[in-house]
Parts: C-alpha cells; structure tokens; sequence
C-alpha cells in the first residue's frame, strides 16, 4: 500500500463524506491552514486519488478517484486490524487476570476508571461472574501502562 500521511488520509475522508466541500471547510474541519490543504489537495490530484472538476467559477467539486477510494478502503481496513490485536491483546490480558482473581475466590472488585480499557476489563469480570462494586472493597483493579493491575487491600 503506498504510504499516506494522516493529513491525507483525513482529507480523503471528509471529500469521501462531501465532494461539494471547500478549502476553507477543509481548513476548519482538520484544523490545518488553508494553504497547507491547498498544498496536500494538489499532492492527492498529483498521485492520482482524487479529481477536481469546477462547477463554476468559484465552486470546485473533489471527488475520490477509483485508486483514491482503494487507498482510502485499505488504510480503513488496516486500522481496524490494528484496532481488533489491541481488542484481542486488552481481552487476553483482562481473562488471565480475572481468572486468577476467581481462583483466589474474589466475587466482587472496584474498577478504578472509567474509558475502553476498563469496559473489557468490566465486561470480562461480569462473564466470569465477579461483580464490580460500586466503592473500593478488597480487589481494586486498574489499567497501568500496557497492563492490568489488581491491588488488594489488606485488613
């Protein structure tokens, strides 16, 4: 797959989502200078991913060619690979931990957070029937680093 800059990548996505779009729009959306879309506009045009025709005299319309709706697609689809190994390594890492939990005998534990990290924890800790309490109790787990980490208090 030919290398694509995030820039690029978003500005295929917004044309992909309004071909009628102006620069200024562009600017605005991606928070970038207008010149600097003007600038990776004709970059796209140049490797052949979009086509620009005029409407009239001060309205162009992007369209994303053939090529451009490829490199688009695949740059999609490799995001979402990248996104389901991190999905899949988060679930790896949640079960062994809950495993371990529930082998030690622990039914409840406090998720200290609150984003997607937890949610697989949260969702791993109902499945194998541990429930989260609502307030610190014995197990707290959190989400350190690249990993998982259960604190137990003692007393």
């Amino acid at each position: 797959m030919p290398e694509i800059k995030q820039h690029e990548y978003s500005l295929l996505n917004e044309i992909a989502q309004d071909s009628l779009v102006t620069q200024s729009s562009l600017s605005s959306r991606l928070g970038i200078a207008v010149g600097s879309v003007n600038w990776y506009i004709k970059r796209l045009i140049h490797r052949g991913w979009i086509k620009v025709s005029r409407l009239d005299r001060t309205r162009l319309k992007y369209d994303l060619t053939s090529e451009g709706m490829k490199v688009f697609s695949q740059r999609a689809l490799m995001y979402a690979k990248d996104s389901l190994k991190v999905y899949k390594s988060l679930r790896d890492k949640a079960t062994s931990l809950v495993t371990d939990l529930k082998q030690d005998g622990v039914k409840t534990v406090y998720l200290d957070g609150d984003d997607e990290t937890m949610d697989i924890l949260r969702l791993t800790c109902i499945e194998n029937g541990i429930a989260p309490a609502d307030s610190p109790n014995g197990v707290t787990l959190t989400y350190k680093g690249q990993d998982y980490k259960a604190i137990k208090r003692q007393g």
